[in-house]
C-alpha cells in the first residue's frame, strides 16, 4: 500500500542555489576608478587637444610663407638649418606640455575638494572602493595619464606639421630632403618621452601630492591654501635668518632639477644631442626624497578622505 508523503515540495525559486557575489579584483577597481576620473574631468584631454588644434591652425597659416623661408634656409649652414626647422616643433611640444601641467595643477586642487563640495563623496563612499584606491586613481592622472596623453598629442601634432610642410613644399616644386634630414622626429619623440617621465611624472610628484593633500583638507579656496603656507615659510625664513633656502628648493623643484636645464624655455631643444644623464638622475637624492615626500602626502590624503565629509 502506497503512502502519500505530507511533505510540501520545494518551489523552483527555493531550490535554486544562490551564487555568492562576484569578487571584484583590486586591479579592476583601480581601472574603473581611473575611468571615472576621465569621465568626470574632460579637461584632462580636451585642453591639450584644443591647444594642439589651435597651434595647427596657426601653423597652417604659417606654411603660406614656408617655401620662401626654406629657400632662405638653404643658404644657412647645417646647424642653423637644423635650428630653423626644429624650432616650431619644439615650440609645439613646450606649449602642449605647459598646458597639461596647468591642467594637472588644477585637477589636483579639485580632485578631493570637488567631490566634497558637490556632496558626491557620499555616493562614492557607499561603493565597495577603498579610500586608498580612490586617491591613487586620482594621483595616476597627473603622474601617468597626463604624461602619456601629452606624448601622444605632441607626437601626433608634430607628425601633422611634418606632413603639412611636406605637402606645401612639394606643391611649390621644392625638395623635402632638407626638411626630412634636418628634423630627427623619432629621436625627438624619445627625448620627449624621457622628459615627461623624468620631470612631469617623477620630479613633480611631490608637487601633485601636496596639491592633493590640500584638496582633501581645505573647505574653500584650495589654491590659496596650497600657495600661502609655502609663501609664509619663505617670508619667515627671509625675515628671521636672511636666507632663501626654502625658496631655492621650490625653484629647484619647479625648474625640473638636474634634467630640467636641457628643456628650459631658453634652449627649447629636444635634440638627441642634448647632454642628459639618466643614470645620474635616477640616483639623485632629490628624486628619491621627492618620491618619499609625495608618498607621505598621498598617505595623508587617504586618511583625510576617510574622515572628511561633504562641505
Amino acid at each position: 500500500m502506497n503512502t502519500q508523503s505530507n511533505a510540501i515540495p520545494e518551489s523552483p525559486l527555493e531550490s535554486q542555489v544562490i551564487a555568492p557575489p562576484a569578487v571584484i579584483s583590486a586591479t579592476r577597481r583601480m581601472y574603473w576608478s581611473v575611468r571615472r576620473e576621465l569621465w568626470e574631468s574632460r579637461s584632462i584631454y580636451i585642453a591639450p587637444l584644443a591647444v594642439a588644434a589651435l597651434f595647427l591652425f596657426g601653423f597652417l597659416i604659417r606654411t603660406i610663407h614656408l617655401p620662401d623661408k626654406m629657400r632662405a634656409a638653404l643658404a644657412l649652414n647645417p646647424v642653423q638649418q637644423h635650428e630653423f626647422i626644429e624650432q616650431p616643433y619644439n615650440f609645439a611640444a613646450l606649449l602642449i606640455m605647459g598646458t597639461t601641467f596647468i591642467v594637472a595643477v588644477f585637477y589636483c586642487l579639485d580632485a578631493l575638494h570637488g567631490e566634497r563640495r558637490d556632496r558626491s563623496i557620499l555616493f562614492w563612499k557607499s561603493l565597495p572602493v577603498s579610500d586608498r584606491t580612490v586617491v591613487l586613481s586620482k594621483a595616476s592622472i597627473p603622474l601617468l595619464v597626463l604624461p602619456l596623453l601629452t606624448f601622444a598629442v605632441t607626437v601626433a601634432t608634430q607628425l601633422i606639421m611634418l606632413l603639412l610642410s611636406t605637402a606645401v613644399l612639394l606643391g611649390s616644386g621644392l625638395s623635402v630632403a632638407t626638411l626630412w634630414t634636418q628634423l630627427p622626429l623619432f629621436p625627438m619623440s624619445l627625448m620627449l618621452l624621457y622628459h615627461l617621465v623624468a620631470i612631469h611624472a617623477l620630479w613633480y610628484a611631490p608637487i601633485y601630492g601636496w596639491l592633493m593633500l590640500v584638496s582633501g583638507w581645505a573647505r574653500r579656496a584650495a589654491f590659496l591654501w596650497a600657495a600661502l603656507p609655502l609663501l609664509t615659510i619663505g617670508v619667515v625664513e627671509k625675515i628671521a635668518f636672511n636666507t632663501s633656502h626654502f625658496g631655492a628648493m621650490l625653484e629647484y623643484r619647479l625648474s625640473g632639477g638636474p634634467e630640467g636645464a636641457a628643456f628650459t624655455a631658453g634652449s627649447m631643444s629636444m635634440d638627441p644631442l642634448t647632454q642628459l644623464n639618466p643614470g645620474h638622475f635616477l640616483i639623485s637624492p632629490g628624486m628619491w626624497i621627492g618620491l618619499a615626500v609625495a608618498a607621505a602626502f598621498l598617505a595623508a590624503a587617504v586618511r583625510l578622505r576617510r574622515y572628511q565629509g561633504p562641505i
